[in-house]
């Protein structure tokens, strides 16, 4: 016969498993990830083809890379607003040495990695330096990063696009790593999806397994405990915003070798889509929150609402207005979870 004291301690129990889940940062993306797939299998036709699943997690896969890596600078209480902008600038780079210079093409690829990878210790440093919060230092590395692209692609070309990749010696070896298709089960992935889940996996090791990813909760959560313990947050910081300028590269890549073209506007106007993603996919922005799944999981309903709306056949612009309203539910349905399960356990 159960008793009184029994069923409490049961419901206890329950009570503190339901907190834990709930503190999980993924859980309301994966929520809204199926209710999203759900909603435009159910309504267009082709949203499921083979052709389809292929379309919307390319699309994903590339917002993914820079939502996933952009999550840990995040959860370590940082922004890089400049990441968007780096995707083009790296591509450029990399089609102006081979195409205009006849530089090498692997050279061109590891110079760009190096410039990206420069960029975001500099943005690092001068956040860190002068006390600006890396907001504005990563806006107006933006800027800087933009308008170099259209100034410069069009002083050295005369246009705004580089052509020709596909002739550039050593492009095909090349192409296996960042553009190239895998089929499988009858659909066309593309190896950016690989790619994408790499990066969350190793990502999610370094988060959960790794003294590294204790730091990184650590120095978004408390900085001013965290370098009290000896915690090295400059180190820290330095080495979240050059890995996200890396993923800027990785896209960069991924995105000039998928379609052998890179226009000078690339990047433009997405300044905001990882932020939404990882946010949407449970990172606070105030730092010390989220998870790289969750991250990937964001980038996942950007993508499935990105290609579902074209396959629904509706007028485009309904795009910004439902993420909008996503990025607002998604902070206002984390700051309610996490206060009910901190009531909870």
């Amino acid at each position: 016969m159960t008793t009184a004291s029994t069923q409490k301690d049961t419901r206890q129990i329950m009570s503190g498993r339901t907190a834990r889940v709930l503190r999980r940062p993924e859980v309301g993306a994966a929520v809204a990830a199926l209710l999203i797939f759900g909603y435009f299998s159910s309504t267009t036709d082709a949203f499921l083809t083979p052709a389809g699943v292929s379309t919307w997690l390319y699309s994903s896969s590339l917002f993914g890379v820079l939502a996933v890596v952009g999550a840990l600078l995040m959860i370590g209480g940082e922004f890089d607003l400049s990441v968007g902008a780096m995707t083009g600038t790296t591509g450029l780079i990399v089609g102006i040495m081979t195409t205009q210079f006849q530089i090498n093409i692997w050279v061109s690829l590891v110079l760009a990695l190096v410039f990206a990878l420069a960029i975001g210790a500099g943005n690092a440093y001068l956040s860190m330096k002068t006390g600006v919060p890396s907001f504005i230092v990563t806006l107006a590395s933006l800027f800087i990063l933009q308008g170099a692209n259209l100034a410069i692609t069009k002083l050295l070309t005369g246009t705004v696009s580089i052509q020709g990749m596909a002739d550039v010696p050593g492009y095909d070896s090349v192409k296996v790593l960042f553009g190239s298709t895998l089929t499988i089960a009858g659909m066309d992935i593309k190896v950016s999806i690989i790619w994408w889940i790499l990066v969350t996996a190793v990502a999610s090791w370094i988060l959960l397994r790794t003294h590294v990813g204790n730091w990184i909760f650590g120095v978004g959560g408390a900085f001013n405990s965290a370098r009290s313990v000896g915690i090295p947050v400059v180190k820290v910081r330095m080495g979240l915003f050059m890995a996200t300028s890396a993923a800027g590269w990785l896209v960069g890549m991924l995105q000039l070798f998928g379609v052998s073209t890179v226009q000078a506007t690339t990047g433009l106007g997405q300044e905001f889509s990882y932020v939404i993603c990882a946010v949407v996919g449970g990172c606070l922005l105030t730092g010390g929150y989220g998870s790289a799944i969750g991250a990937a999981v964001g980038a996942l309903i950007y993508g499935m609402t990105l290609q579902g709306i074209v396959f629904a056949q509706w007028d485009n612009n309904w795009l910004k207005l439902f993420l909008g309203v996503l990025l607002l539910l998604a902070v206002l349905v984390n700051l309610y979870v996490r206060r009910r399960a901190g009531d909870r356990s």
